[in-house]
């Protein structure tokens, strides 16, 4: 028998408090995981930059990237990594690279999954390039704006197409402002989009692997408190259809953690933003929901890497085109994409590692975010984005939401003690 060591990068840019989690957690867990003929344990470090030998070998197992949807360097090196080196990468390069929103939206379309209405508008402004003058005159037609914009209907949201964390994204209620945002807009490729205005619910859904975290949100609320605290805000059978649209679109794309905004309007689920294969995992605005996610990061990492699991580098999107093309309502689809979502996910082996490796997890993560350790970790997060005089007030805020959640889950978890049975 013999004993080996499986590694874990934590591929960072700006992220501080959930890496400083992941890894006090980690070292506390000490894992010694019996699998086969080998005792496997884990080392997780951070993962520097620097240039490199396309046949240097990269040395990692698997790597949590956070990185590549905008550093070119990061994104080139896991390409490669993967391709030589078998490396596991969340998530794939390729598909964070070029499947932007507009692929997204276009392939759930394809799936027969309800999309509001979508147009693509030309840029307002170009950059210079030799040939842009003529194709431009030759063969760019005229539009008007404000036709587009009655065809779609008020309101809408005029957005880049590739998105970027709610960056010029404009509400427009009118061909005025319709105008005026497009004016303003630049050289930036657009989206015209039907707002799915009124709505009763505007839930987001992580998806991490096999896992996944419904979450009612409201837009209107300061960055820290959009996500809700809020339960039971909807039917089992809507959670179960909201988790069978992010499993199915994290599968579709090969991404491992993604999110997936999706408003409720008169019976309908319409996904409206769901292109976020590096979403928020910052304690200044998931908050109580905080600990899910390191918990999520560790057993989907762990589980991925004790098992080598493999990575696909390209999609099979022909399997779920010939689910899309079968008789029937896009729900039953929806369930099939689900099902099979499910299995590229290996849920079942999954949970029963989980089960079998993992179950102290949960007592020990409750403990961890009751040290002081845990404190300092909001506390340097909360250092980095608010000013000097708020530091204290925030940490406090943040600490106190984790220490209601830590509360809540030993209650969840805590044995239920059946009722004595009277005699007689």
């Amino acid at each position: 028998m013999a004993e080996v060591t499986r590694r874990i990068g934590l591929s960072l840019g700006a992220d501080l408090c959930w890496p400083k989690c992941y890894e006090d957690i980690l070292a506390k867990l000490d894992l010694r995981l019996k699998l086969g003929r080998n005792t496997v344990r884990f080392h997780s470090e951070r993962v520097r930059l620097a240039p490199y030998d396309l046949q240097q070998p990269c040395g990692w197992d698997l790597v949590i990237d956070r990185l590549t949807h905008w550093y070119p360097l990061r994104r080139e090196w896991i390409k490669k990594s993967i391709l030589l080196d078998g490396l596991y990468v969340f998530n794939n390069p390729w598909a964070v690279q070029s499947m932007e929103k507009h692929t997204t939206y276009a392939a759930l379309m394809r799936l027969g999954i309800p999309i509001p209405k979508t147009l693509m508008l030309a840029p307002r402004e170009y950059d210079e390039k030799p040939d842009l003058r003529v194709t431009l005159q030759r063969y760019a037609d005229l539009f008007d704006l404000q036709q587009l914009g009655e065809q779609v209907g008020y309101p809408s949201f005029v957005k880049p197409y590739d998105g970027g964390g709610w960056q010029g994204v404009v509400k427009v209620d009118n061909a005025a402002e319709l105008k005026q945002a497009y004016d303003a807009s630049g050289k930036s490729l657009l989206h015209l989009q039907k707002g799915v205005v009124p709505y009763e619910r505007f839930v987001r859904c992580i998806g991490f692997g096999a896992q996944t975290k419904t979450v009612l949100y409201d837009p209107s609320q300061p960055l820290h408190g959009r996500y809700t605290t809020e339960t039971n805000f909807i039917s089992a059978q809507d959670q179960r259809l909201l988790e069978d649209i992010t499993l199915t679109i994290n599968a579709f794309f090969g991404w491992d953690f993604n999110s997936c905004e999706a408003l409720l309007q008169q019976g309908v689920w319409w996904p409206i933003d769901f292109a976020n294969p590096c979403p928020d995992s910052q304690v200044t605005s998931l908050h109580a929901h905080f600990p899910w996610l390191v918990k999520s990061y560790l057993r989907w990492s762990l589980y991925c890497a004790a098992t080598k699991r493999p990575m696909r580098a390209l999609p099979a999107w022909d399997e779920w085109f010939a689910i899309a093309d079968q008789e029937g309502d896009w729900k039953k689809k929806l369930a099939l994409y689900g099902k099979k979502a499910r299995k590229h996910f290996a849920q079942e082996d999954f949970e029963s590692f989980c089960a079998t490796h993992l179950a102290h997890l949960d007592e020990v993560a409750n403990d961890y975010f009751g040290t002081e350790a845990a404190r300092e970790a909001v506390r340097i997060k909360v250092a980095a984005l608010y000013p000097a005089h708020e530091v204290e007030q925030f940490t406090q805020h943040f600490w106190d939401a984790i220490q209601s959640w830590r509360v809540q889950d030993k209650a969840e978890r805590a044995p239920v003690k059946s009722k004595p049975v009277k005699k007689g």
